[in-house]
Order: C-alpha cells, then structure tokens, then sequence
C-alpha cells in the first residue's frame, strides 16, 4: 500500500502497519507455532492457554466445563445461567400493590367487590347472578358453579351445531353462535381471573 503525506489517516495507518505483533508461542509443549487461539484454563473463564490451531482444538474437545462438580453443583450453575448469573426475587417483592389500583372501579363494575375487586364465582354462586353472568349460563347451558371442562364441553358442542360453515348460512342459528361465542368469553375471562 502506498502512504501519501495528505492522507488524512496517514499516520493511524503508519502506526498500524509499523506495529508488529508480539510473538505468542502455543502453549502446547513442544509446539513452535504461534498460539493465536485462546482456551479456558479453568471454570472461572479469566486465565487462558494460547494455542496453535491443531492444538486449541483437542483441547477443545477434550475440556469439560463441569468436570469435578456434582450434579447439585451443576443443577445450580445451570439455574443461575437463568437469570444471567444474578439473583432472582419474588415477584410479590418487586411490585407495588399501587399497580393495580382500581381508581375508576372498572374491576368492581365488572366483577363486584369483594374488598378486592373480585368475586370467587366457584365458591360462592351467588355473587355469580349478575345478569350478564346468568346470561351467559343459560347461553352455554352450564350451572352455577362453573367447571372449566364442562364450560369447554359445552362451547365446543354448541359451536359446532351453531357454526355458521356447518348450517348452511341459517341466520338464526348464527346469530346464536355468536352468542354462545360471547358467552364463552365472558366466562372464560372470570375464569381466568380466578386463578
């Protein structure tokens, strides 16, 4: 490459063609060709070996990241790698109970209140007469309590009666499929709210 004085990178070329790189013989005994390639000495991953080519791949295969560590050991090493090496915490302990407050009282026009927002329809079918929730029961023909497999049962055997691809366009029971699919939702979302 030939230099020109007006280059504007004429002397961070100079010095980076000028610098010549120290000669890092492969720590293989024996071996007098350069060690261009690192390898681990250890777990710790801060000391390394410098090897030829030929040489940093046996070692490469023959290392084994968790050798001498019990199975404990590595279950944990291996649950840290999780988080990144650093220590996880509960959940309960990171957020504020603030972050879910309710100022417009969206979850008790909903649900009700029960000090919480929420009502446990399984444990109590009373709270469960709202008119939308005795709505939706009669739609999915289910009673009060609700069980989640029976609600499922009965959504996918209405639906497939109802579907508008199976009964020929009948606006009727179209119009019914799109309740029992409103219905469904409806109580698969207080459902799920539960849990």
């Amino acid at each position: 490459m030939i230099r020109k004085r007006n280059d504007p990178f004429y002397d961070y070329r100079r010095k980076w063609e000028d610098d010549e790189k120290p000669f890092r013989r492969c720590d293989h005994e024996g071996c007098d060709q350069p060690g261009e390639y690192r390898a681990p000495k250890d777990r710790s991953l801060k000391d390394y070996y410098w090897f030829c080519l030929k040489h940093v791949t046996e070692y490469n295969e023959n290392w084994d990241y968790f050798a001498g560590m019990s199975d404990e050991d590595i279950e944990k090493e291996i649950l840290s790698d999780y988080g990144w090496g650093r220590p996880t915490r509960q959940l309960a302990d990171c957020v504020s109970p603030r972050m879910y407050a309710d100022p417009f009282g969206l979850k008790r026009e909903a649900f009700g209140a029960d000090g919480e927002g929420r009502q446990n329809f399984r444990a109590d079918p009373a709270k469960a007469a709202s008119p939308e929730m005795a709505a939706a029961a009669v739609a999915l023909e289910l009673t009060i309590p609700f069980d989640e497999k029976q609600v499922k049962a009965n959504y996918k055997r209405l639906a497939k009666a109802c579907h508008p691809d199976l009964t020929g366009g009948d606006k009727e029971l179209e119009d019914r499929f799109k309740t029992i699919t409103e219905a469904y939702r409806l109580i698969m979302s207080v459902l799920s709210f539960e849990r």
